[in-house]
This record gives structure tokens, C-alpha cells and sequence, in this order.
């Protein structure tokens, strides 16, 4: 069974189109749930415990996005989102990104730097400053990012997995000319490598050094492993060479098959409603999801080779320069299966 969160936005727009490839290749099982801003209006909490205990039932969640200006006192559907991570002990965030030839158009890199890249951002998602102690006064406030040795070895080893089934290339992104929680990270990320992963390569660089990197020579890159704010704007800054954050998707995983998958973009509240969202970055979220929670390899791969069609034959939105509505690249997907 599959837990559908609609969310906010245009998350039910993308959702509805995501729902219907699922639909076309076979898979009836999905219960909806009201989550983010929408279960605040209905309950008064972003993440009502009947949702919650769908999700902890469900084989995997299909989740759209949530927040917006509607919602900007606590309770925020944000915090909900973070309860739900660290519920379902998803503590793993995969991010692949990729460039497709027909959108080199689209990425405001040259056509030269954006071909051929084909890189993952592992982002650890339960832990780091945004789940830190915090506090904040009139004048003054303070968040603390913390980590142990535990939470950084989980991820280092499932981006090394990662890369040792890719090109065997890792990069561990870190801040340690200044942090501590960084200093902690590289050592542990260069001990569980020599001692796990000998025949992958591990480098380290600073997260400025990084983004700077991920604009100038993309391909430089295999598997990113990093902590979870600098993996946060990494992988935001990473969407451009794919020529639009709509078009990225995301799984959120813990020490089990059950996972989370998002596309990486926020609500969009400004264009929810218009018909103009890409459903793109959800629909492959939910091939991710396929393939890896529920074990269907074919039908993800049926799937992305389905968006791969409709992106060859320029069935775009708006934010790659096209024209489609979101539910006609939905017909585009749905019709390539």
C-alpha cells in the first residue's frame, strides 16, 4: 500500500498526475491523506495522527508539497514534514540529478557543462541544525547543529554503496576549515570508507568549494555525501543544470525498504491552480519509489523512459521554455507507457 499526501500548492496537481502513471502501470493501491497546511485547516495539526499512522503502515509515501503564506505562524506545515522524517526514521535523502540533451536549453549553463552529468546528493535528513537546539529572544537567537559518530557513518555508507555501484567516486562535503561537526564528519567519512569501501575513491571538499564546483564542472562529480543544510542548498543549486528544480525528484530512506519520495521543489502558491506545474520531478519520485520500496524495477524503468520520450518530443512547461499544460505532460508520460 502506498500513502498519497496531496499537501499544498501545487502539490495536488502534480500529485494527481503522478497517480495517474501509477495507474498505467498497475499499481491501484494509494490512500490519501491530509498533510501539511491543508490538515491544519481541517485538524489544526500539520501532521494529524491518522496520517501518520497511514504512513507508518504504508509500504512507501508519495508526498507532494507543503507550506505557503497561509501558514506563516505556528503550527507551520513545515515542522510537519520534519516530525514525519524522523518518525519513519528516513534519515537519507537521494537526490539524483541528471541533464537531459533536448533541455540543455533550459539550465543557464552552457550546453558544454551541463552535458553528460549524472550525479546523486545524499543529504542526511534527521539530523544537523535543523533539528538542533534552538531558541530566539527580541535581539538575539541561536541554532545548534550536532551530529554523532552513528548518524554520519549511516549516511557515508550509503553513499559509498552508491558510488561503488556508479563510478566509484565519493566526495564528502563538509565545513571543517571552521566547523566541528564537520571535523567529525570527515573523520568518520575517511574511517568507514578505508574500512568498508577500499576500492572507492573518497575526496573531501568544502561546501563553498562544492557549490562553486557543481556550477563550473558538474561532471566532476559522482555521489555527494553531505550533512543536511549544506545538502539542502546543494542539491537547490544542483537543480539549474537539469534546467529547472521541477524537475528533480527525491527518496528519503532509514535502514529498511520503506521510504518517502518528494519531488525537491517547494508549493509553488503562485502558480497553484494555473494548470502550468511540472509534474515532471513527481512522477520520477515515484519511479524512485518503484524501484527502490517496492522492488519494480521494469515499471520504473518503463516510467522514466516515458518522461525521457516526452522530454524528446519538447512536452514541457513553462519553466523549461515550453508551453504544456501540467496535465498534458501527464497525457505525454502516461501515453509513452
Amino acid at each position: 500500500m502506498i500513502a498519497v499526501l496531496p499537501g499544498d500548492g501545487i502539490g495536488p496537481e502534480v500529485i494527481a498526475e503522478a497517480v495517474r502513471v501509477l495507474d498505467a502501470v498497475g499499481i491501484t493501491d494509494l490512500r490519501e491523506a491530509k498533510f501539511g497546511g491543508c490538515a491544519i485547516d481541517a485538524t489544526g495539526a500539520p501532521l494529524p495522527d491518522q496520517t501518520l499512522a497511514l504512513c507508518k503502515e504504508a509500504d512507501a509515501i508519495l508526498l507532494g508539497a507543503v507550506g505557503g503564506p497561509n501558514w506563516d505562524k505556528p503550527p507551520r506545515p513545515e515542522a510537519g514534514l520534519l516530525t514525519l522524517r524522523k518518525e519513519l526514521g528516513v534519515y537519507a535523502n537521494l537526490r539524483p540529478v541528471a541533464a537531459h540533451r533536448r533541455l540543455a536549453h533550459a539550465s543557464t549553463l552552457r550546453p558544454e557543462v551541463v552535458e553528460g552529468v549524472d550525479l546523486i546528493i545524499v543529504r542526511e535528513l534527521t539530523g544537523g541544525i535543523y533539528f538542533g537546539n534552538k531558541a530566539s529572544t527580541a535581539d538575539s537567537a541561536f541554532d545548534t547543529c550536532a551530529y554523532t559518530e552513528h548518524e554520519v557513518a549511516r549516511l557515508v555508507r550509503i553513499g559509498a554503496a552508491l558510488a561503488q555501484r556508479r563510478r566509484k567516486r565519493l566526495c564528502s562535503v563538509d565545513k571543517a576549515n571552521v566547523l566541528e561537526t564537520s571535523r567529525l564528519w570527515r573523520r568518520v567519512a575517511e574511517k568507514v570508507v578505508d574500512e568498508e569501501f577500499p576500492d572507492v575513491l573518497l575526496t573531501h571538499q568544502l561546501v563553498d568549494s562544492c557549490a562553486m564546483q557543481l556550477i563550473r564542472d558538474p561532471r566532476a562529480f559522482d555521489v555527494i555525501v553531505t550533512e543536511n543544510m549544506f545538502g539542502d542548498i546543494l542539491s537547490d543549486e544542483a537543480a539549474m543544470i537539469a534546467g529547472s528544480i521541477g524537475m528533480l525528484p527525491s527518496a528519503s530512506l532509514g535502514d529498511g525498504a520503506r521510504g518517502l519520495y518528494e519531488p525537491i521543489h517547494g508549493s509553488a502558491p503562485d502558480i497553484a491552480g494555473k494548470g502550468i506545474a511540472n509534474p515532471l520531478g513527481t512522477i520520477l519520485s515515484a519511479a524512485m519509489m518503484l524501484r527502490l520500496s517496492l522492488r519494480m524495477h521494469a515499471e520504473a524503468d518503463a516510467i522514466e523512459g516515458a518522461v525521457s520520450a516526452a522530454v524528446e518530443r519538447g512536452v514541457l512547461t513553462r519553466d523549461l521554455g515550453g508551453t504544456a499544460s501540467c496535465r498534458e505532460v501527464g497525457d505525454a508520460v502516461v501515453g509513452g507507457l
